[in-house]
């Protein structure tokens, strides 16, 4: 699981069949001890509601598939919490 920052959505009107009626978000994924990024910006289904601006909990790979309903769903990366604080060495961040 990693922590990301919902930064964006996608709509694709024309994609894989078993990817209609998922929510397609950007998210950043982050680095927790400086609060930078870490890595590129991705695509991740959005199982929950999350919206733009909200830190989230992503899988991936066999868990993104899992989380998004079916092992056989063409998913990389899923959105499976929002986070609402965290605390590192007891800082709120």
């Amino acid at each position: 699981m990693r922590v990301a920052k919902v930064i964006g959505n996608i709509w694709a009107t024309r994609k894989e069949e078993k990817l209609n009626g998922l929510k397609l978000l950007v998210v950043q994924p982050l680095n927790l001890l400086n609060d930078g990024r870490e890595g590129p910006p991705m695509v991740a289904a959005d199982i929950i509601g999350a919206g733009v601006g909200e830190k989230v909990l992503i899988v991936g790979g066999s868990s993104a598939r899992s989380a998004a309903g079916d092992t056989r769903i063409p998913v990389d990366a899923t959105v499976v919490g929002i986070v609402d604080d965290q605390e590192i060495d007891g800082n709120l961040l």
